[in-house]
């Protein structure tokens, strides 16, 4: 296993386990297999271990496992606050000693304000006393790394890492993502203020993995040797600034195959024919996409507020993966923001189609794009929620 410091220069594998996707039995997870799996990555050397308060299950099934086996002291956990139903002081502590009882432990080691969207949830908690509650549990040895993970744009992403010392973050990001979310621009400002980004979504959910038959002979043809899934990962931890690479993983062969990646991939390594490779790949993907938005973000900031490169990501990712799940991403990173994104706030200014480097019909597409993301039914419930949220 390679391993990568963070800013107390603690080894941290290079690989995390991410406990999000343990494999169900019946109502609940398999505790015997997720056992099993967990046990082989420390094992191998893994000691970096991420869940969440509302992964159902998944805190408590973590901390029975590094109990029985005697472990909790060889690995780091990682689990996170979940700020979008916290709305009292004393209900940040609740769910705190809540989590610490669920993993059977008395300090975490990396505590994460849980998927920030908008500067606004930082704001929030900030008026809940926030960094005074962070600082007891620092000093009382509770918490050790404090951090946040990430769903919103890159503007937002900038905003809160600046907001704010933090000890590490957390960002979806994978060669589909490149320009999307916090992305590269995220990544590399998190590098120069020396904050250590943990990477989730790095096969995009299984996309990466799943590919298309043309991108698959493409890959196969290659040369390389790789798989899917290694092209993915080889592609992240070619990067510095990154410290771990979170994967779902929920079968041993699933371990096994990350682990032979993680012991080998280094800083660097990739060759200009990898490189060439991943473009390839991409292109293929991308053949289903609607708008040839790259997210260079040159056409912001729209003077009536419109996320154009949010909605444009959205709309191919309805046809490129499925549409139930890119409209619900949607409605929870554009339309839940304190200060909204649609594209019906377009007001046709055309000040954005004079800076696209890609020549895009900005506008005509955003109505396009403003038909397919938002059905009546989705319009609908997301003016109820924005409702709710105000009152809140």
């Amino acid at each position: 296993m390679k391993y990568r410091q963070d800013r107390n220069g603690n080894d941290i594998s290079q690989l995390g386990f991410g406990c999000m996707r343990f494999t169900k039995k019946g109502s609940g997870i398999d505790y015997d297999l997720a056992e099993q799996e967990i046990m082989l990555a420390i094992a191998e050397g893994v000691n970096y271990f991420d869940t969440a308060y509302i992964y159902p299950g998944s805190e408590e099934c973590l901390g029975r496992i590094l109990e029985a086996n005697k472990c909790r002291d060889r690995v780091y956990i990682a689990t996170k606050l979940p700020q979008y139903i916290i709305r009292t002081e004393k209900a940040i502590e609740k769910t705190f000693k809540e989590e610490l009882s669920r993993l059977r432990t008395d300090y975490i080691d990396y505590y994460l304000m849980h998927m920030f969207t908008d500067f606004m949830e930082w704001e929030k908690l900030k008026s809940l006393r926030i960094e005074e509650w962070i600082k007891s549990h620092k000093s009382a040895g509770s918490i050790r790394n404090i951090g946040f993970s990430f769903h919103g744009g890159t503007e937002t992403f900038l905003k809160i890492l600046n907001a704010y010392d933090w000890d590490f973050c957390q960002i979806q990001y994978n060669y589909l993502d490149e320009h999307s979310q916090a992305g590269r621009k995220g990544l590399e400002a998190a590098a120069a203020k020396g904050v250590p980004v943990v990477i989730m979504e790095p096969l995009r959910g299984g996309k990466l993995v799943n590919l298309p038959s043309r991108a698959k002979t493409e890959l196969d043809n290659s040369g390389s040797g790789y798989t899917p899934a290694e092209l993915g990962l080889r592609w992240l931890w070619n990067q510095p600034g990154i410290m771990c690479v979170l994967s779902g993983m929920n079968s041993l062969e699933m371990v096994r195959e990350n682990i032979r990646i993680a012991s080998d991939a280094e800083i660097g390594q990739f060759s200009d024919s990898d490189f060439r490779l991943v473009e390839k790949v991409k292109q293929v993907i991308k053949e289903r996409e609607k708008v040839g938005c790259t997210g260079c973000r040159y056409c912001m900031p729209c003077p009536k507020g419109v996320d154009i490169p949010g909605n444009f990501y959205y709309y191919n990712l309805m046809y490129q993966e499925k549409k139930g799940p890119a409209r619900f991403e949607f409605v929870q990173n554009i339309g839940l923001r304190k200060e909204s994104g649609f594209a019906s706030q377009c007001v046709g200014c055309g000040k954005c189609e004079a800076h696209c480097p890609q020549h895009i019909a900005i506008r005509e597409k955003l109505k396009e794009a403003d038909r397919e993301l938002r059905p009546l039914p989705y319009k609908i419930a997301t003016g109820i929620v924005r409702k709710l949220l105000k009152r809140a």
